[in-house]
């Protein structure tokens, strides 16, 4: 899997729902799908990014017994989703609050969880992650 690496703002420029789109695009097995006016990414039948209409906010896979301390860590850049979706391993992340390079983290995590573990293995080594 994909390491996932939640750190502060960097440069403090806000990601925007092209670079998302970009990224995850890009990610193998990954396609796009519109779903009542949000953007979300698949693999299979599987969400693993989903961002809001206004592009104000992502939600992504996220561990579960990591939420709680990023969410209380940081509650300027994340959230919690709404109580009807506690049961997944999801969060909400304020795109104005992070770099391009904690969106990949997330993005890529997420992503990670969401594909056989020997594609994110690969990706990972062509990527240098190991």
């Amino acid at each position: 899997m994909v390491e996932c690496k939640v750190r502060p703002i960097l440069t403090g420029v806000a990601v925007t729902v092209d670079e998302v789109r970009a990224l995850a695009g890009s990610l193998p097995r990954s396609y796009e799908a519109h779903v009542g006016g949000s953007l979300k990414f698949r693999v299979g039948q599987i969400v693993y990014p989903a961002l809001a209409a206004d592009g104000s906010r992502m939600g992504c896979g996220f561990l579960r017994e990591l939420r709680p301390g990023v969410v209380d860590a940081e509650p300027g850049k994340f959230a919690w989703p709404a109580e009807s979706d506690l049961r997944f391993n999801w969060i909400h992340v304020s795109l104005a609050a992070i770099d391009a390079d904690e969106m990949r983290d997330l993005v890529e995590e997420a992503w990670s969880r969401a594909v056989p573990k020997y594609v994110a293995e690969e990706y990972g080594a062509t990527r240098g992650y190991h």
